[in-house]
């Protein structure tokens, strides 16, 4: 449906060469826009109707009192179905530490809320099949797992800003949500209208960046520098091209497929999707009022670590 789209628009409407760089490259624009923005309007909605349930007090409360492990694994599960956006961090954050809740598991929460999206998720899976996003979620799910056990290993509580400890519980509650069906319903239309008003550009931005290397970036270029596992550096560089590029988990998607359909290898794209999904600059700079300057570089630090580390391993088994 969203291919004839593309074609009706770009070579028919337009009257553009289907041969040419720019056909290539408005027909993939088209035909990602109307697909990607028609599957978030759907999928928000589903999953507002489902976090109207899940306030951040109740994550909190899910995690708080269970054994270490257990409550890293529910703290990594409630991250993948909760995607608060960053400007949630810092109350998060001090939320779980109010809690008593550890901080090795809350920097778990940290790292698999943003990047296990599950709008991405379920995006992904209609534009680039079950078995990459199967392989995205597992090694997300293992990266916020790790990540948060290495963390606490470097004892990150000497790092955390005094007045995090200082402040009382009480002033960080927020009003629970109408759990009624009603309520609910406009909770979904109020995400759907919210995620859209904040994701819009960084989701046009990101098509606009996937239709370009698309339609004229030559895959010879492309097959020379990133496609082989042969290239030791194509990982890491795609780990730091995702900081700058930073759009979100959703705006990574097409960028994506027009590297796979490029012949880009698949470690090299998935730690290129993560590196912009978790290692945001924006979301860095929000922490950054709640960690200080050493626990940013070394949470940061591992998570590049992570990704380049998933990239190699894929590289490999492919």
């Amino acid at each position: 449906m969203f291919d004839i789209l593309g074609d009706l628009v770009v070579y028919r409407l337009l009257g553009i060469d289907p041969a040419s760089h720019l056909g290539a490259a408005l027909h993939f624009f088209v035909m990602d826009t109307a697909k990607i923005f028609f599957m978030l309007v759907i999928i928000i909605y589903l999953m507002g109707l489902f976090r109207a349930l899940l306030s951040p007090e109740r994550v909190r409360a899910y995690v708080r009192g269970k054994p270490k492990w257990a409550a890293r694994s529910t703290a990594v599960g409630l991250g993948a179905v909760t995607p608060f956006c960053s400007c949630s961090s810092v109350p998060l954050f001090i939320g779980f530490v109010e809690a008593g809740i550890p901080l090795g598991v809350t920097f778990s929460f940290l790292i698999a809320s943003p990047m296990i999206n599950e709008v991405a998720v379920v995006i992904l899976l209609g534009i680039l099949g079950w078995e990459l996003t199967l392989m995205y979620v597992a090694a997300g799910l293992t990266v916020a797992y790790v990540g948060g056990v290495v963390m606490e290993r470097f004892r990150p509580e000497r790092w955390v800003e005094p007045y995090v400890w200082q402040i009382h519980m009480g002033e960080l509650k927020m009003p629970e949500p109408d759990t009624s069906l009603a309520g609910r319903h406009r909770y979904a239309v109020g995400e759907v209208r919210e995620i859209l008003r904040r994701l819009w550009k960084w989701v046009l931005l990101g098509i606009g960046v996937g239709a370009l290397f698309h339609g004229y970036v030559p895959e010879e270029w492309v097959v020379e520098h990133l496609g082989g596992t042969e290239n030791w550096l194509a990982v890491p560089g795609a780990v730091l091209l995702g900081i700058p590029l930073y759009s979100n988990a959703t705006g990574a998607i097409p960028v994506a497929e027009a590297m796979l359909g490029k012949g880009v290898a698949i470690g090299t794209t998935l730690a290129f999707m993560m590196s912009i999904a978790a290692l945001s600059l924006p979301e860095m700079i929000i922490l950054r009022k709640v960690i200080r300057w050493p626990g940013l570089a070394l949470y940061a630090g591992v998570l590049a670590t992570a990704f380049i580390l998933v990239g190699y391993g894929f590289n490999l088994l492919a």
